[in-house]
């Protein structure tokens, strides 16, 4: 048997008569995987490893074998309505993980299919971020929306649309990359993708750490407590934690950010006129340093019958929940 965590949310009374989604988070590193109902509460919690499974087949059988124990603590396989996988280069019409990188099973593997027949249910699978938006819909900012996009700032920056009520997932399940679309013609080289100018390569974590290296030698006589943090180690939560302080170089590279996200949300705006923006993930901790120039940028580079009409919210989600909940919400949403 897998090593498992696992725990029952013990201030609830399970409805044994009420059906349950099984919501399953596949990572580079770890997989994490819940039982949630239809209100998104979740009662089981637990994780294996995914790097360790070098075989496929191998991790499908010890992620079974994780879940088997949250499957019968509420009466077995018939109160469980179906499974929803959020996966790096998940196809949703496909059922197929494509080629995803920091995965260690190469090339097209069959997934939804694979965890189906292991499982016994029905399995459905789409990118993370897509996830992420089918599960705001459901349970968090974007409730009774059937327009709005879902931004998620990490290490990346992934998206989900949703226009008419519908994730657009285009004709090959691959749509919604805003990440990877060019804000800045010539820009930063993204360090995975080698496209220049991203907008990834800015708004991201990664981009924040990135941004503040290149303001730190542009001002490389000005004094600043991000150089207390050597360079290796520097991450985008120490600039957010010396911008709290003042530091000037800190709140510019905020201010930066803020620009460069800002403009893109503008594009989008004015490509599928939604009636909000959803951002979630680190990044967005940063509240007003971030949010003020998001918006400040975004209206300025709307045409006048878009401006003033776009809602900027923050995810509902509880962002280590965020990804079981948002696979979970495939299963309800699946006619």
């Amino acid at each position: 048997m897998a090593k498992q965590s696992g725990n029952l949310n013990d201030s609830s009374t399970i409805d044994k008569s009420q059906q349950y989604a099984i919501g399953i988070d596949i990572g580079g590193t770890n997989t994490k995987f819940g039982l949630v109902d239809t209100r998104g509460d979740i009662f089981y919690r637990g994780a294996i490893s995914t790097k360790k499974h070098k075989s496929v087949d191998k991790f499908i059988d010890a992620l079974y074998e994780a879940i088997l124990p949250a499957m019968e603590s509420v009466g077995g396989i018939a109160e469980i309505k179906g499974i929803g996988v959020g996966a790096p280069n998940g196809n949703y019409y496909k059922g197929t993980v494509e080629y995803a990188p920091n995965l260690p099973w190469k090339g097209v593997i069959p997934l939804a299919e694979m965890i189906a027949a292991r499982f016994g249910l029905d399995a459905s699978l789409t990118n993370d971020a897509n996830a992420a938006a089918v599960g705001e819909m459901m349970y968090g900012a974007a409730r009774g929306m059937k327009d709005f996009i879902m931004i998620t700032l990490g290490t990346g920056v992934g998206s989900g649309i949703v226009a008419n009520g519908q994730l657009i997932y285009g004709h090959d399940g691959f749509a919604g990359e805003l990440g990877h679309t060019i804000i800045i013609p010539d820009g930063r080289l993204h360090w995975g993708t080698g496209a220049h100018g991203s907008l990834e390569a800015y708004a991201s974590a990664t981009g924040i750490r990135l941004t503040a290296l290149e303001l730190l030698e542009k001002h490389h006589n000005k004094t600043s407590l991000l150089r207390n943090v050597p360079v290796e180690e520097l991450e985008s939560y120490h600039v957010y934690e010396c911008a709290m302080q003042g530091d000037e170089i800190a709140i510019e590279v905020f201010e930066y950010t803020g620009k460069i996200l800002g403009m893109a949300l503008a594009n989008f705006v004015m490509f599928s006129s939604p009636e909000a923006i959803v951002l979630f993930g680190g990044p967005t901790k940063a509240g007003d340093l971030i949010m003020k120039p998001v918006r400040t940028h975004m209206e300025e580079n709307l045409l006048p019958i878009f401006r003033n009409k776009v809602k900027l919210v923050f995810s509902l989600l509880k962002e280590s929940d965020a990804a079981i909940l948002g696979a979970s919400a495939l299963v309800w949403e699946k006619k």
